[in-house]
């Protein structure tokens, strides 16, 4: 919203219900609970084979089929997003293939140039190359010869109900082909959604195993005490973070209303994030930003005060869940860098960016940074200082999204306005820091 424009009196309609997000959690945690009793599963159907949890990365990979088919169901049977015009799709009029076939070539020659490009960066990229990417280069491996053979139809199929065929892979197509004119913003615009995907697919893919494995293996009767149960609860739940977040990297699909409308185009928000993952991240051990020098976590500090145990696991659970229940809320449509639609429900009625306070406050309340093992002072705030330059970049992953996404969408500039009036958090510190910090538009201008 411009200045001066009026705050609008109700929040905007969210892009996304929050059924999509929860009937995902719903199938997920039938496939964990089939994984973990399938012992007893394979003995009452007289199966073949080992009797023992199915806690392989296999399973881990299905898990995404059973989170990401009743969201995929949940988006078209009861939401009906395929027929909103956000998609781009007139569905009443699809055009003959003979009209839309040397369109689709372009495209396709766009789209598999853009994959042609992932995979040599993959290739030169030598982090690739070992530990948990290796697993995530494997299985790019396998799906590419389906991903090449079914864009075929399926850009066949798509081209003939869209409004306008030629997004940006046409573009890029028309670019590399030489034979049409193009333009260069879409082409731009379409690397830079790929790139996103490419990048955090990788990233997702290789991180996903481990999560799913753990909580299979868990042995929650064996569970006793606020520590073990409250570091069960805490992986259990980022676990579900990202099997979900998984799910939205990967259909990024107009059908769905799921697609990539614009990629973060400023310098400034791909700095600042690509500093929190793999292989840039700076917080890993020893790294610039690694607040956790000589310092312990909450269960040493707290060892033998049971109540105040239970009291500070049940708030680190607590953030944990608000975490998760931010991922949960994207539904299909989760990833960063991008802008895929409005979010305004669940913990996004309360502040613009619940993942990043609680995910900071999280590791406030677990690390500690002003408590050192040493017993140093330095120790002390120099973690201290390090943890609070972290919650500064988040910060200004905050900011660089909220001007990505208020000149992407008049949309969300209303829910911004809407935000800072009655967000109950988001209203909250922004009184604050009108308190702490005068408006500049206050102070008497220079003569």
């Amino acid at each position: 919203m411009s200045v001066g424009e009026p705050v609008p009196a109700l929040r905007p309609k969210s892009d996304v219900s929050a059924g999509v997000g929860l009937s995902g959690v719903a199938g997920l945690l039938v496939w964990l609970l089939v994984c973990r009793n399938w012992p007893a599963i394979a003995d009452a159907l007289s199966l073949p084979g080992p009797r023992e949890p199915l806690a392989g990365a296999t399973a881990a990979l299905f898990a995404l089929l059973f989170s990401g088919t009743p969201m995929v169901l949940w988006s078209l049977l009861v939401d009906k997003v395929h027929l909103r015009a956000s998609t781009g799709i007139d569905w009443s009029n699809p055009r003959p293939l003979r009209s839309v076939a040397d369109i689709s070539v372009t495209k396709i020659a766009g789209l598999w140039a853009t994959w042609g490009l992932i995979a040599v960066f993959y290739c030169l990229a030598r982090w690739y190359w070992r530990g948990p990417y290796l697993f995530a280069m494997n299985i790019m491996e396998g799906f590419a010869p389906l991903m090449l053979v079914g864009s075929i139809p399926y850009v066949l199929w798509l081209d003939r109900v869209l409004v306008n065929p030629r997004d940006g892979a046409w573009h890029f197509g028309a670019m590399l082909i030489g034979r049409e004119p193009f333009d260069r913003d879409e082409v731009f615009h379409h690397l830079r959604g790929w790139a996103v995907k490419g990048f955090f697919c990788a990233f997702m893919i290789s991180i996903l195993p481990a999560g799913f494995m753990g909580v299979v293996a868990l042995d929650w009767r064996a569970l006793s005490g606020p520590v073990p149960l409250t570091n069960a609860l805490v992986e259990t739940m980022f676990m579900i973070d990202v099997q979900i977040a998984m799910v939205g990297y990967l259909l990024t699909l107009k059908p769905l209303d799921a697609q990539i409308r614009t990629a973060n185009p400023y310098l400034g928000g791909w700095l600042s994030a690509l500093i929190c993952y793999p292989p840039f991240i700076l917080m890993g051990g020893g790294d610039v930003l690694d607040y956790r020098a000589n310092g312990a976590e909450w269960n040493v500090w707290f060892a033998g005060h049971d109540t105040l145990l239970w009291v500070w696991g049940a708030m680190l659970v607590v953030l944990t869940a608000i975490y998760a229940w931010a991922t949960v809320a994207f539904g299909l449509r989760f990833s960063n860098l991008t802008y895929r639609g409005i979010l305004t429900n669940g913990p996004y009625a309360f502040t613009r960016h619940p993942a990043y306070l609680s995910k900071n406050l999280f590791w406030w309340l677990v690390s500690l940074p002003f408590l050192a093992t040493s017993g140093s002072l330095v120790d002390s705030i120099r973690n201290t200082v390090t943890l609070g330059l972290v919650s500064a970049v988040y910060y200004w992953r905050a900011r660089t999204e909220e001007k990505h996404l208020l000149a992407a969408d008049p949309k969300y500039r209303a829910y911004h306005a809407w935000m800072a009036e009655h967000g109950l958090i988001t209203s909250a510190l922004r009184r604050a820091v009108r308190i702490a910090v005068p408006r500049r538009a206050m102070l008497q201008p220079a003569e």
